[in-house]
């Protein structure tokens, strides 16, 4: 057995593979089991301001422990793709934030997508860290092709239009599908993705999916697109396996807390969209001057402190030309009857005919 432990996986001993997944595990359960045991209650924002700053606390001693376990460099290397990937998750924030809206998902039903969304993107990052780690470690010349991407993917970034018009189109072509393929209920039951009703045919009952079912779909299918940026991004700044998806899953596991902290301030981060393009851009380049051409050596406390300092810039930027904004909607009062979202009618409903 403990020779077993000490065999080498992907370039580190089994046992840091399974002592990391089973401080994940442990993470995991004591939030579905502990945390949140009262499935009707609704998550604050000084809640998530806590639970982003305890997974953040967390991610970074796990970092120090990296750093004096394997050394500085690899040190080095997970903080900056911890600080990579908590940064490309912000606009992934905005975008499940567009998906709830649209389909009225409430806050008390919110954090069980994401719950188990996260389960979900923890294998798929998985999957797509393997794939990639193959890819690098057989042909280095793909780091190139990972460098071309991210410089094409923050340039479109940069020249896109209205992206939450574009993520509401989706999710309409995508409910409109799902409603003409499956049984959709038009309103939630509870916090089940699944519920029984009557067939309208036959009148037995039958297996239906809920609102619930499409927003774990949407934002699970959102997190594979936002992946296709990180990865990349994350293998730009070091190879090392372990490193790669250590980094990814601690920013992974934040991004829950970090939605509930910043969905209901998504207006205030106009130009955050701005600085992520900037680092995609960044990181890209350092690929192509770096590791390409050899023309100069990047240290990767250089990455770390340019992304911190585009990202700090965006938020900074973004909050003093928003300021008015935020003064404006303080000064007046938000509705009653418009307190939650799913007050405002069923997905069909607020659609109109768009759905048939």
């Amino acid at each position: 057995m403990v020779d077993f432990l000490y065999m080498t996986w992907l370039g580190k001993p089994v046992w840091m593979w399974l002592g990391f997944h089973a401080v994940i595990f442990i993470l995991l359960a004591l939030d579905l089991g502990l945390l949140h045991r009262d499935k009707s209650r609704e998550i604050g924002v000084k809640e998530s301001l806590l639970l982003t700053a305890f997974y953040l606390t967390l991610g970074l001693l796990f970092g120090g422990w990296v750093w004096w376990y394997i050394g500085p460099q690899a040190g080095q290397e997970y903080l900056a793709g911890l600080v990579v990937e908590k940064s490309l998750s912000m606009d992934n924030v905005f975008v499940i934030a567009v998906i709830f809206g649209y389909l009225g998902i409430p806050r008390n039903a919110q954090h069980r997508v994401l719950l188990w969304g996260i389960l979900a993107a923890i294998v798929l990052r998985g999957l797509m860290i393997g794939l990639g780690a193959a890819l690098v470690h057989q042909a280095e010349w793909v780091l190139t092709i990972f460098a071309a991407f991210l410089i094409y993917a923050g340039i479109k970034m940069l020249v896109s239009g209205d992206e939450e018009e574009g993520e509401s189109k989706s999710a309409d072509r995508f409910t409109s599908f799902m409603r003409k393929h499956m049984r959709v209920t038009d309103e939630l039951d509870g916090q089940k993705f699944t519920t029984r009703r009557p067939d309208p045919k036959t009148g037995k009952p039958v297996r239906w999916l809920t609102p619930l079912a499409l927003a774990l779909v949407l934002v699970n299918g959102a997190d594979v697109i936002f992946a296709v940026d990180s990865v990349p991004a994350i293998f730009a700044i070091t190879t090392d396996t372990y490193v790669v998806y250590t980094s990814n899953i601690f920013a992974i596991l934040g991004l829950r807390a970090l939605y509930f902290a910043l969905a209901a301030m998504v207006d205030r981060f106009a130009y955050l969209k701005t600085a992520l393009a900037l680092i995609l851009i960044f990181i890209g380049l350092k690929i192509v001057v770096a590791d390409t051409f050899e023309l100069i050596e990047i240290q990767p406390w250089v990455a770390l402190v340019v992304t911190v300092v585009l990202l700090a810039g965006g938020i900074v930027y973004s909050l003093w030309r928003t300021r008015g904004a935020a003064e404006t909607q303080a000064a007046v009062p938000a509705p009653r009857e418009a307190a939650t979202s799913h007050e405002a009618g069923t997905p069909r409903e607020r659609l109109g005919s768009s759905h048939g």
